[in-house]
């Protein structure tokens, strides 16, 4: 069995010269009169933030601040893609029978989602976690996969073994974007260890009368709520307006890779429109959103590699994208559905999605719950998770309560 070690992220000074020598010589795009961010990320946007990356940006001081995070490493062997070395966060919490919960991240993400909610859920307020976050295989300072293939079931069996290597034979899910995706194939490969799994980006299909009958009619002939009439449009928007980054990496995702991984300025719009049109207006600093696009720069796969879960997805034809909104049986499933997510449902298509046990409906949030709300999220666990809650006890003597102890780092 491999060790599980520290892990200090330290990214050579060269490295940087470079980074800051390719900023220099960008060449930037002309721009229509009155362009607007529907017509793509301006211009004077894209110069702020990389003058701001070359002059002032300190990726000393992000770095710094990342190691202070329980930072680890160990190597995964994954069926059929050998050994993985796996970058991971994990905080235990100071509560005897803490909760083990894996926290998964997606695309334009990273591990440092966690970032904010780790200390809520770790602290002694109950029901506390035994927090695991990792860098996905070809994101962030994981390994990069070098053969075709390696889609959910993959990045699943990754988490499933990193879960195990901790010690943790039963454990919850957490997930947003990839992170949902994946932690639901979870749910399907090995129902007997993800004892519960809670998802807040809600990918479901209108009930079918022949697959549920009572969601079927509850949903032809229940009104829908003020945040299910608001989400439609959001729907309409994304597919109209924001959809063609998923088309481009699912189908060609080599050729649009060599742009990412050349230009960092071209790796900064691409990512910044997101972080801007998936967000319920959250204030971005400079420095939150360099220190992103920066994890992507300096990953140790390259910001291409993060693109081909697009691609292998698609093609998956056992557990791809076409089996993302079906049922999950067995599991139970908790939902909180935030208004600026990218897919924002009525209740009812969610229920559609496994045995729902908790659900939650937001005023203000979008598709980086994790980061833009923080409180609003770990309370959504709690809830689910505490005494009361739907998922109460799914761990067998990890309920989340217990005497308080000295703090561990594995």
């Amino acid at each position: 069995m491999a060790a599980i070690e520290p892990f200090t992220l330290s990214i050579p000074d060269r490295q940087l010269e470079r980074l800051s020598q390719k900023l220099a010589a960008t060449n930037f795009p002309d721009e229509l009169d009155r362009a607007e961010f529907d017509y793509g990320v301006p211009l004077a946007h894209v110069k702020r933030l990389a003058k701001y990356w070359q002059e002032k940006y300190d990726w000393r001081t992000a770095e710094a601040k990342i190691n202070e995070l329980p930072n680890l490493k160990t190597s995964i062997d994954v069926d059929g893609f050998g050994n993985l070395d796996v970058h991971l966060v994990h905080q235990k919490s100071a509560i005897d029978g803490a909760i083990p919960l894996l926290f998964v991240h997606g695309w334009p993400g990273s591990f440092l989602e966690v970032q904010k909610i780790l200390p809520l859920l770790t602290s002694s307020t109950t029901p506390s976690f035994h927090v695991v976050a990792p860098s996905l295989p070809n994101f962030g300072f994981s390994s990069g996969v070098t053969k075709r293939g390696f889609s959910l079931p993959q990045y699943a069996e990754t988490c499933h073994k990193l879960m195990l290597r901790l010690g943790y034979t039963h454990y919850v899910t957490q997930g947003g974007d990839w992170g949902s995706h994946i932690t639901r194939t979870m749910s399907i490969l090995y129902p007997d260890h993800v004892r519960a799994a809670h998802i807040n980006m809600v990918s479901a299909r209108a009930p079918n009368f022949f697959s549920n009958p009572i969601l079927y009619l509850q949903h032809t002939f229940s009104p829908y709520n003020a945040r299910e009439r608001r989400g439609a449009g959001r729907n309409s928007w994304f597919q109209q307006e924001g959809s063609g980054y998923n088309r481009e990496q699912a189908t060609k995702p080599q050729t649009l890779g060599y742009a990412l991984a050349d230009s960092p300025v071209g790796l900064l719009a691409w990512i910044y429109e997101k972080l801007h049109d998936w967000t319920d207006n959250y204030p971005w600093t400079e420095d939150e959103i360099l220190t992103w696009v920066s994890i992507y720069w300096h990953s140790t796969a390259g910001p291409a590699a993060s693109l081909r879960i697009y691609y292998e997805t698609a093609k998956d034809t056992r557990l791809g994208a076409a089996r993302i909104p079906l049922y999950v049986p067995k599991v139970p499933l908790g939902l909180s559905h935030f208004p600026f997510e990218l897919t924002v449902v009525p209740k009812t298509w969610g229920r559609t999605l496994g045995p729902v046990v908790f659900e939650s409906e937001k005023d203000c949030g979008g598709h980086f719950a994790a980061h833009e709300c923080p409180e609003e999220l770990v309370g959504d666990l709690r809830q689910m998770f505490g005494k009361g809650g739907g998922a109460e006890g799914v761990v067998e003597g990890k309920n989340g309560y217990g005497v308080e102890k000295v703090r561990a780092r594995l």
